[in-house]
């Protein structure tokens, strides 16, 4: 009896991060500040039954990072000592609206649904330019804005095919890497330079 939610964080490996603040001096747009970030979440998307504020007070999303102004972002040593929290705050919302123009932060409100008593049904889009690497999946359980337990399960995300073939050979071999797309660029500019000649001389 009463109303369950389920909120599910499919969250990628946290990486450093420098946001900078542009201002006009003198007319012309120039970076005037910046506060790197030792840990940003890479990727961020929620899936869930009801619209968070819905699901729970801002307290316990915040005890349990369930949201994008909740998101575990931690600020390098010297950064927190130097920018005050409002202050910090906007460079947090800068990063955040930078992610979800990039695709790799969205939420879905009502993409969660309870097919059974106890089994429910979710679907997260991974987009195309999601980092590689391993993907945290976390799913927590609310009855009536109470937080009652939580799931986490680990994904890997590997490259497959041609793509992880190129991408092993740029990292693991750079040098014959970089020998080899000179050589290709090379041979498809002389093959494009005959076809125009040929072109042009009929």
């Amino acid at each position: 009896s009463g109303i369950y939610d389920v909120v599910i964080v499919l969250e990628g490996t946290p990486t450093k991060l420098v946001a900078r603040r542009k201002s006009n001096v003198a007319g012309i747009w120039i970076n005037t500040s910046a506060v790197t970030f030792d840990s940003v979440p890479s990727y961020y998307a929620i899936a869930s039954t009801r619209p968070l504020e819905e699901v729970a007070s801002e307290t316990v999303l915040t005890d349990n990072a369930i949201g994008f102004q909740y998101a575990r972002m931690v600020p390098a040593l010297g950064n927190k000592i130097a920018i005050a929290g409002a202050e910090m705050a906007k460079f947090r919302d800068a990063v955040i609206r930078l992610k979800q123009k990039e695709g790799v932060y969205f939420a879905s409100d009502y993409a969660v649904a309870f097919i059974g008593q106890a089994l429910f049904r979710a679907t997260i889009s991974l987009p195309a330019n999601v980092p590689v690497g391993p993907l945290s999946a976390k799913v927590h359980l609310f009855k009536e804005g109470e937080y009652l337990s939580s799931y986490t399960a680990k994904v890997k995300l590997e490259r497959e095919g041609v793509e992880r073939l190129l991408h092993s050979f740029a990292f693991d071999q750079p040098l014959l890497y970089g020998i080899f797309t000179v050589i290709i660029a090379v041979g498809a500019g002389l093959v494009a330079s005959t076809m125009f000649r040929k072109a042009g001389s009929h």
